[in-house]
């Protein structure tokens, strides 16, 4: 979604977030970027306050950091900062396959396999927008079937950060066979009902990407600006 096309007027704070969290992920406003609500509200044809309030909740979920007085800039990617959203991130995707594995039905093992379809054919057409999308929808199906609100807010809040490592580097961490894989894999074991095993295979996925993610650093000094 372009910030140059006009917002509608409904919800226009969770639309201008949406917007920016998007823009962000994606590169669009680069890390370390600074801005202003003023130049924001004009771009997107609307009044700050919106703006200011979509900029609020981004510096909640660490996208945005700010000094008042002083700047309002897009949070750079930092290798420290990254390993431990992963590690929050591994512990509760653990907690929500474990807890969600023995409540799930037949229609939620066939919402996995659609989820895992779509992934496999984003892949397969390099669309990364719905690889992240469809890769999305695969891990919210255990969320949502856990039924924690308090669980699935920390997940949702956490994997804007992720996903702008995953969106520059969407050949090296997602284009190959591993996640479809692991996809695969995870299906099988909810499917067995083994709610342990489920879980330690997520979370150890979680710390494979940790892994690949500690390589990109270390090959990309340009993550780090």
């Amino acid at each position: 979604m372009s910030l140059s096309h006009p917002v509608a007027r409904r919800l226009l704070s969770d639309e201008v977030f949406q917007r920016l969290r998007d823009s962000i992920v994606r590169g669009e406003l680069a890390p370390g970027e600074k801005v202003k609500d003023s130049e924001l509200a004009e771009r997107l044809g609307l009044s700050r306050t919106p703006v200011r309030e979509a900029l609020a909740r981004l510096t909640d979920i660490g996208l945005v950091e700010s000094k008042p007085g002083v700047y309002t800039r897009i949070t750079t990617l930092n290798r420290r900062d990254v390993g431990k959203t992963l590690a929050v991130l591994r512990s509760l995707d653990q907690l929500a396959v474990e807890t969600a594995v023995p409540l799930m039905k037949p229609s939620d093992l066939d919402r996995l396999h659609r989820a895992n379809e779509d992934f496999k054919r984003a892949v397969a057409d390099n669309n990364i927008d719905a690889a992240l999308e469809a890769d999305d929808r695969f891990h919210a199906v255990p969320v949502t079937v856990a039924d924690n609100p308090v669980l699935t807010r920390m997940i949702q809040q956490l994997h804007p950060q992720i996903h702008r490592i995953l969106h520059r580097k969407f050949s090296s961490l997602l284009g190959g066979r591993n996640t479809t894989e692991h996809h695969d894999r995870l299906i099988e074991l909810c499917a067995t009902g083994d709610a342990a095993a489920a879980a330690r295979f997520s979370a150890d996925h979680w710390s494979e990407l940790g892994g690949h993610i500690n390589q990109l650093f270390d090959a990309d000094h340009e993550l780090a600006k």
